[in-house]
C-alpha cells in the first residue's frame, strides 16, 4: 500500500505521504495499562482523566492511556523529525500503511475523553449509587432522616 501511495516527483525521486502530513503520529503517545478489575481500578482511570490532554481507550480488549503531547523533535516548520536518522525503535516501526494520516478513525471498543464519561460508565458497571459512599453530606442527611423517624 505504501508503494502505491508514493508518487514520483519532478526530479524522479519518490514523494512520501509523510511529505503531506503534519506529524500526527508525533503528537501523542499511548501506553498500555492494566485492565481494570474493581471499583478502585476504575477510579484510578477517572483520576487520569482529570488531567489535561489525557484520554483512555480500549482496543482489541487492551486498555491504554493516551497522552496528547508533541514530540520535541517534530519540526513546526516542515513537520519533519529532527532526529530521523537516530529516531527510537518505536518511531522506526511506523509505516504509512497504518498511520494516522491515511487510516480511518480508530475503531475503539471504548473511548473516554473526560472523567464524566468514566463516571457514567462506572454507574452502569457498579450501579447508579456507586458514588454515594464518597459524598459524606448525603450520608449525614440519610442518617438524620432515619433518626427523625
Amino acid at each position: 500500500m505504501a508503494k502505491k501511495q508514493q508518487k514520483k516527483t519532478a526530479k524522479g525521486g519518490k514523494k512520501s505521504l509523510c511529505d503531506k502530513c503534519t506529524g500526527l503520529c508525533c503528537r501523542y503517545f499511548a501506553l498500555p495499562i492494566d485492565t481494570p478489575e474493581d471499583w478502585d481500578d476504575y477510579d484510578d482511570i477517572r483520576w487520569y482523566l482529570n488531567h489535561e490532554d489525557i484520554t483512555v481507550f480500549v482496543e482489541d480488549g487492551d486498555w491504554y492511556v493516551q497522552v496528547a503531547n508533541k514530540c520535541k523533535y517534530l519540526s513546526e516548520d516542515d513537520y519533519k523529525c529532527q532526529m530521523y536518522e537516530t529516531r527510537p525503535k518505536i518511531c522506526r516501526g511506523y509505516s504509512t500503511e497504518n498511520c494516522d494520516f491515511t487510516s480511518d478513525d480508530y475503531d475503539y471498543e471504548l473511548h473516554f475523553t473526560d472523567e464524566h464519561q468514566m463516571e457514567e460508565y462506572m454507574k452502569i458497571k457498579f450501579g447508579p449509587k456507586v458514588f454515594d459512599k464518597l459524598n459524606p453530606r448525603k450520608r449525614k442527611k440519610k442518617a438524620k432522616k432515619r433518626k427523625a423517624r
